[in-house]
């Protein structure tokens, strides 16, 4: 069966381009996730972390979201250099 991660264990491939967004704009996961609210999406800062630590699997809603606040493109937020795992037959 085809496992929704990464091979190292993640689920998600943008948690890591999220923290580094973030970092290069000097914005704090609180502050992000402040900045998500005022856009009207309902997050907290534990949505952010779970996010960049790989914790959670993140939906094309929520890039559509993260890259408006952020103002960069969807494509900035995707890591697809990170492998996935491969597909395993049953």
């Amino acid at each position: 069966m085809f496992k929704l991660k990464t091979k190292t264990g993640s689920n998600n491939i943008t948690g890591a381009r999220l923290t580094a967004l973030r970092h290069e704009k000097g914005i704090s996961q609180r502050q992000l996730a402040r900045m998500m609210q005022l856009a009207g999406f309902d997050v907290d800062h534990h949505f952010i972390r779970r996010i960049e630590n790989g914790e959670r699997f993140v939906t094309d809603i929520e890039l559509v979201a993260l890259s408006r606040v952020l103002s960069v493109s969807v494509s900035d937020l995707i890591d697809d250099s990170i492998p996935i795992a491969d597909y395993e037959s049953e």
